[in-house]
């Protein structure tokens, strides 16, 4: 990579960095910390969780028009974008709810969800101009520095709540601020790279929808991004009630992560060598025999359980490098404007985190399963069936959809 700083890919990975780090507090901090500290059950988090994914079925595409139109603005928008999703993040963790606390929750996370999906919308379009000047294999080679920079984001996000816990009373608080700063640095840092190279007009849905290889490789990022919204849901409740290991959240999520972000790197460069269908099969597999192993572990398999983090860790760096790279360069040939297939992306990439809020959190507190407190059997076997026994059938129905899907030279 290090031909590459004339090229200030280093600003793609620090946004991407930035809108990586949204997620994990959301779906993973969020629900605990209004718990925790609010007493909301988690049955009504997940259906808010839900509500507001549902809002996307309707505003992402309509972002993507907007985010097309505005083309010719592109830095002045996304700085107004960065703006909201840092007040939203700000609103969520540091402000003692003024209004009841479930209606604050809905409030600010829609300010969230908004200012990152047209962020994410318009950051992936432009990559796809950015990429066509870039010498090689241009899609991959961007998709390795944005992703890698995204994980290392991701990472920053897993561990900063639990560091902070070690020097403030507010850590939620403190991270929130510091995301904020985060944010203003990386709209700085791409300063000028909006427009660094020609933007297509906009193009429709219907040329999106309309072409087969884009609409499988939608229905495999939807199968395939599903197995890690339904972990991410749960993994703070697993590590805390099946694994007995209160406490070892933050490391275990570092561990996962940070495997991630070292192997997405290796991960394109594979893919540009060997293929990228065949290299991102392999990493499902790779998954798939990953969780297998959880179905058997229980109180203490602390260590076991790292392991696994590393290797499933790995595998996901395939996934967040290869099938957005594999998109981007089907948009490239058939709506080089990207804006509105970014739309449907981002929107199918997030509502997979949604749908498993809305369905593993009801369907976990029915069986009896309570957290923080001792749970039976019964409860902790079904917790570890949704946590593991889902992701792998899951994957299986994505390796499926990848085969079947036309992907010249790949």
């Amino acid at each position: 990579m290090s031909n590459a700083a004339p090229d200030r890919l280093g600003a793609y990975a620090l946004f991407a960095a930035l809108l990586a780090s949204v997620g994990l507090p959301l779906y993973i901090h969020a629900p605990k910390f209004y718990v925790d500290e609010y007493g909301v059950s988690l049955a009504a988090l997940g259906s808010v969780l839900f509500g507001l994914r549902l809002l996307d079925v309707v505003q992402d595409p309509l972002l993507g028009k907007l985010a097309a139109r505005l083309r010719s603005y592109r830095g002045t928008s996304v700085a107004l974008g960065a703006g909201v999703l840092a007040l939203g993040m700000f609103g969520l963790f540091a402000v003692t709810p003024p209004v009841a606390p479930l209606v604050w929750f809905a409030l600010t996370l829609t300010l969230v969800f908004s200012g990152f999906s047209f962020l994410t919308i318009t950051f992936y379009a432009q990559g796809v101009a950015k990429a066509d000047r870039l010498p090689g294999q241009g899609h991959l080679r961007l998709a390795r520095w944005r992703e890698t920079g995204a994980l290392l984001g991701v990472c920053v996000a897993a561990i900063a709540p639990v560091a902070l816990m070690q020097a403030t009373q507010s850590p939620f608080a403190g991270f929130a601020l510091g995301f904020c700063i985060v944010a203003a640095a990386a709209v700085w840092a791409m300063r000028g790279e909006w427009m660094a190279a020609p933007v297509a007009a906009p193009e429709s849905l219907r040329e999106v929808l309309g072409d087969t290889v884009a609409r499988r490789l939608l229905m495999v990022a939807l199968v395939n991004a599903a197995p890690v919204a339904v972990t991410s849901t749960l993994f703070l409740f697993f590590v805390e009630s099946r694994l007995a290991a209160p406490g070892m959240e933050g490391p275990l999520l570092l561990i996962f992560f940070l495997s991630a972000a070292l192997a997405a790197p290796l991960w394109g460069r594979l893919a540009e060598t060997r293929g990228a269908r065949p290299v991102l099969v392999f990493a499902m597999v790779l998954s798939i025999l990953a969780f297998a192993g959880v179905l058997a572990l229980g109180p203490g398999d602390t260590l076991a359980f790292a392991v696994i983090c590393v290797i499933s860790g790995a595998a996901l760096g395939a996934d967040l490098t290869i099938l957005p790279a594999l998109f981007a360069s089907r948009m490239a040939q058939i709506a080089p404007g990207a804006a509105q297939g970014f739309g449907l992306w981002s929107f199918v990439s997030k509502f997979t985190l949604a749908f498993a809020a809305v369905t593993l959190l009801p369907l976990l507190e029915a069986s009896g399963f309570r957290a923080g407190a001792d749970n039976d059997a019964s409860a902790l076997a079904t917790l570890t069936l949704l946590y593991a026994g889902v992701p792998c059938l899951l994957k299986l129905m994505a390796i499926a959809l990848l085969a079947a899907t036309p992907l010249k030279g790949s």
